[in-house]
Formats: structure tokens, C-alpha cells, sequence
């Protein structure tokens, strides 16, 4: 049912949508009551004291968070500022929370996209739904003198420093209705008080592509070379098409597609209906399946390549914010 409603998102309003719209503006309003008593005061917001990035969306499944947050990571790098990095963990089970996810975390206990990030990035990452938590947790253990936020624009609880709203730019915001009728969390008009909308592929000037670097083995993490050139796709993100075009673009025949939801926790039952035929997935899913991966199993590594205009507009944030006053 629920790949059903996700679809009708990207579709002409039917049914379901109509069926859907009630509870859609009952969110809404829950949401923008609950905006308002942050904005006004009423509820405080929790100010941490190094800077605070958020990168996040207004809407569900695939914008193209994660590629941006591990290329803004190594850029506040190379500036001189040591990151830490927080995320709510979404599906993970940690034995207590805030939880460090390191290189050796189980995906089961730092949830799939933590440990993608804490393995790409090296750099501390705290998960965890109290962000406060995580944070202060962060500075008592560490030398981390700003944080990243991966998620979080609709945590009001959190103040900020700066936001980054990003969009995909090819599905923008569907049939621009709250959930669960359509796929947003805010309206499109939030985009117009974040400090930057960056969008995930498209020809905008604040925009960025995701540039394939090669297949690698999902066993080992080692470069894949004289890889076969077909088999099946599987995948679990809020974009399956988009990671579907790029293998047949790079020369892949798909000879079968599986679809998971996103965060999908995968078991070596799920791939019983594929024989030995090579499989290819993405460096999210891969995480997943590395204890029961075999030899002819591959992902795809993708890295964010920005604009130079995005990058410069992200400097100036910096020195406007006064979070960095280099050159």
C-alpha cells in the first residue's frame, strides 16, 4: 500500500489522493501550529554553542541529502573546522542513545546512512532522536567545533546557524500536498526562508550532479575491475529510476529490477529469486548486505560534484553568518 500511495505523489490526483487529503490537511495544520509556537517563543529552542548546518528537505525519500553532506563535510575541512556530524538514526537500534557510529558499527545498530557517512567520512557521527543529546555528547568527546545536521529542517527544537533545503530537481515536489496525500512536510514557500536551495541534478546555478566514481565489491569495499556486465538492480531509496538510468548509462543491462522501501533492512533471503547472476546496488544498500554479499555482488560509489557557484554561495553563507573568516 504504501509503494501505491508514494507513487500517486508524481501522478495526476485520483482516488487516493482525494481519500488521502483529509488526514494530509490535518498535518499540516498539526505542523503549522507547531512551526508557529517555536517561531513565537512559546517553545524553546535548544541553541547549541558551536554553529549548527542543517541539511535537510521538505520532502520524503531520495532528495540527494546524503551525497551533499559527504561533500559539505570535507569542504569545512579543507577550511580548518573540525565536524561532527548528527542524524536521528532512522531504523537503527543502538543499545542506548546519543550512540557514536563508528567504521565497525553494525548497520542494525547505527542505522544505514550513519554508517555510510561514518565509514566515507570519518569524522564523528552521533545518532539520535534527542539532537540536543547528541550534541552535547559530541563536544563532551571530541574537538568538534561545528556540527552537520543530516535531517532536521522541520526540528524546530534545534536553532540553526544555516539551512540547506535540498531538491530533486527532476521531482521536485510531486503534487505539492502534505503527507501523506502528496510527498511534502513543508509547503514549496519554505524554500523561500532557508538560507539556500540546493538541487540534486538540473541546471540551476545552486545545483549539483552526482559524478560516478566506480564499482567497488560489496564484500570487501575493494575496486571492482572487469566487472560483468549484466544482472539484476536492487535498491532501496526513495529514487530507484534515477540509480537505474545511471547503471544502463555506464553500460549495465538490467536483466530484473527489486525494489525495496527505503531503509529496507535487508536479509540474504531477500535475493533468493536471483540465482548467481551479478547484482548492483548503491553504496547506501551495500552497507547492508556486506556479511552476506558474494563475489559478483557490486555497488555503485557516487560523489557530489557542485557547481562553482553553489560552492562560492556556501563560502559567502559562511562569512555572512560569521562562522568563518578566512579569505
Amino acid at each position: 500500500m504504501a509503494s501505491k500511495i508514494e507513487q500517486s505523489w508524481y501522478k495526476k490526483a485520483g482516488v487516493l489522493t482525494l481519500l488521502l487529503l483529509p488526514l494530509s490537511l490535518l498535518f499540516g495544520l498539526i505542523s503549522s501550529i507547531r512551526k508557529g509556537l517555536y517561531k513565537l517563543g512559546f517553545c524553546p529552542a535548544y541553541r547549541s554553542p558551536v554553529p549548527v548546518i542543517i541539511v535537510g528537505n521538505i520532502s520524503v525519500g531520495g532528495n540527494g541529502k546524503t551525497p551533499f553532506v559527504l561533500w559539505l563535510v570535507p569542504f569545512l575541512e579543507k577550511l580548518g573546522f573540525k565536524v561532527g556530524v548528527i542524524s536521528r538514526g532512522y531504523g537503527a537500534k543502538p543499545s542506548s542513545t546519543p550512540f557514536l557510529v563508528t567504521e565497525a558499527t553494525s548497520t542494525e545498530e547505527g542505522g544505514d546512512e550513519p554508517c555510510l557517512l561514518a565509514k566515507r567520512l570519518k569524522c564523528p557521527v552521533m545518532i539520535g532522536a534527542d539532537r540536543q543529546a547528541s550534541i552535547e555528547k559530541l563536544l563532551d568527546s571530541s574537538d568538534v567545533n561545528i556540527i552537520v545536521s543530516d535531517d532536521g529542517l522541520q526540528h524546530y527544537k534545534l536553532a540553526r546557524d544555516i539551512e540547506f533545503c535540498i531538491v530533486d530537481a527532476e521531482r521536485r515536489f510531486g503534487n505539492g500536498l502534505w503527507m501523506p496525500a502528496g510527498p511534502l512536510r513543508e509547503l514549496p514557500k519554505r524554500i523561500q526562508s532557508v538560507d539556500l536551495a540546493v538541487y540534486n541534478g538540473g541546471c540551476e546555478s545552486y545545483s549539483y550532479t552526482l559524478e560516478a566514481v566506480g564499482f567497488f565489491r560489496v564484500t570487501d569495499d575493494s575496486p571492482a575491475s572487469n566487472i560483468e556486465m549484466a544482472g539484476a538492480s536492487v535498491c532501496a531509496i526513495g529514487n530507484p529510476a534515477r540509480f537505474e538510468n545511471t547503471l544502463r548509462d555506464r553500460g549495465i543491462v538490467l536483466s530484473e529490477s527489486l525494489h525495496f522501501a527505503d531503509h529496507h533492512p535487508y536479509q540474504a533471503s531477500d535475493f533468493s529469486q536471483i540465482d548467481n547472476g551479478a547484482i548492483f546496488m548503491t553504496e547506501k544498500d551495500a552497507v547492508k548486505c556486506r556479511t552476506f554479499a558474494k563475489d559478483n555482488w557490486y555497488y555503485l560509489k557516487v560523489d557530489a560534484k557542485p557547481t562553482s557557484a553553489l560552492e562560492k554561495a556556501v563560502l559567502n553563507l559562511l562569512k555572512k553568518k560569521e562562522i568563518y573568516h578566512g579569505l
